[in-house]
């Protein structure tokens, strides 16, 4: 282990203590709700209330779908991280402890493969402002976002050094992850039109679309319908909706909450929605105008292709949930539009960076100690 990647666990391993320790305060500071399906099945993990916590709203899916397998509308939940829960669950001896191995060890290995992607040499930001993103605990909940976190990056890393078997490995099981997954044929795309037509580049174009195909094909065996990751989502609350809606329409809806509804907890997580959303996506707005320029004559004139591809799919995850006419978990989406964090760190103006960390680390200690008293915020 260099020191780099030494002092990068040291900083994971810092965030996390603070994390369970705040958890651990929280029952005497905000009441528990609990509003979530199945919250009682924690209990039979038999682990402390500021370990279990972190298996709260889609962690408790996961456990049981690795434990029983799909049942009706579950399918919403790709089916990877399940299964890999279920294969270690006996090395670990308990599903709840498999799950946040996985979680937090991908997601320590993806942050060693971004900051040789894109760390700088000098500081650390990269590193600290993943970290104190308001929503960052998710990366070690019994949640996904881990697992996906590093194969999206070791996708990209091995496709910037042309190891295209390696990257379409990591592409393929991404896109078994998560839907957004995808989105990864973006960056892969831009790497075999405009860098490299050989056929290992092409493949690697179609792995993501492979990884889809197979779950789409396991799901019209077993449902009837390809996209049934689609349509159940309703099933799961959130106001989603199973046919497309535009973002002008989403933006009107939001205006409407703000004016009619009243101030109450959920009024609370929709302003949240809806600050997170814009910043975000102004903040890719930004990257993308860093790397295209626009000349005379309508001609445009692209500065980097590999951080085009990366911003572009940064922008399709974070519209992608849109168009199911809701900004809802729109916080913790926002942790996948990686261009956003790069682009942050790149800001000359040091005290600019303090103020956002600063403005993180409150909201992260706000919303980790809601979502860990059972409140839904992302």
């Amino acid at each position: 282990m260099n020191k780099r990647t030494g002092i990068i666990f040291l900083i994971f391993a810092i965030f996390k203590a603070l994390g369970l320790f705040f958890i651990s305060l929280t029952p005497r500071i905000i009441p528990f709700l609990g509003f979530f399906p199945y919250k009682d099945q924690l209990d039979k993990f038999r682990m402390p209330y500021w370990i279990s916590a972190l298996g709260n709203f889609d962690g408790i899916h996961y456990l049981l779908i690795a434990k029983n397998g799909y049942v009706q509308y579950e399918q919403a939940f790709f089916p990877l991280y399940p299964l890999l829960i279920r294969y270690l669950t006996p090395v670990f001896g308990n599903g709840l402890v498999a799950g946040l191995i996985i979680s937090n060890g991908f997601f320590l290995l993806g942050l060693i493969i971004i900051d040789k992607l894109y760390g700088s040499k000098k500081d650390y930001w990269l590193i600290l402002l993943i970290f104190s993103f308001p929503t960052a605990f998710f990366f070690g909940a019994v949640y996904n976002e881990g697992l996906f976190f590093l194969l999206f990056l070791a996708s990209i890393y091995f496709l910037k050094r042309k190891n295209y078997l390696a990257s379409v490995v990591f592409a393929f099981f991404a896109s078994l992850t998560r839907l957004i997954g995808v989105f990864l044929v973006i960056p892969m795309f831009i790497n075999w039109w405009f860098k490299d037509r050989s056929r290992g580049a092409f493949i690697a174009f179609l792995a993501p679309i492979i990884g889809l195909s197979v779950y789409s094909l396991y799901l019209l065996k077993t449902t009837g319908d390809p996209f049934y990751f689609l349509s159940s989502q309703p099933a799961f609350g959130a106001n989603r909706s199973d046919h497309l809606i535009l973002l002008p329409q989403v933006y009107w809806r939001y205006f409407k909450i703000f004016i009619t509804a009243n101030w109450d907890f959920r009024y609370f997580v929709s302003v949240i929605e809806f600050i997170f959303f814009n910043f975000v996506l102004a903040i890719l707005a930004l990257d993308f105008f860093k790397h295209v320029k626009f000349k005379k004559k309508f001609k445009l004139e692209i500065v980097d292709f590999d951080r085009l591809g990366l911003n572009l799919f940064s922008i399709s995850n974070i519209l992608l949930p849109t168009l199911t006419g809701t900004l809802s978990s729109i916080p913790r989406y926002s942790l996948m539009s990686i261009s956003f964090f790069i682009y942050l760190t790149e800001i000359k103006n040091q005290s600019i960076k303090i103020i956002l960390a600063l403005i993180f680390v409150v909201f992260h200690i706000v919303l980790l100690a809601f979502f860990a008293q059972g409140y839904f915020i992302s």
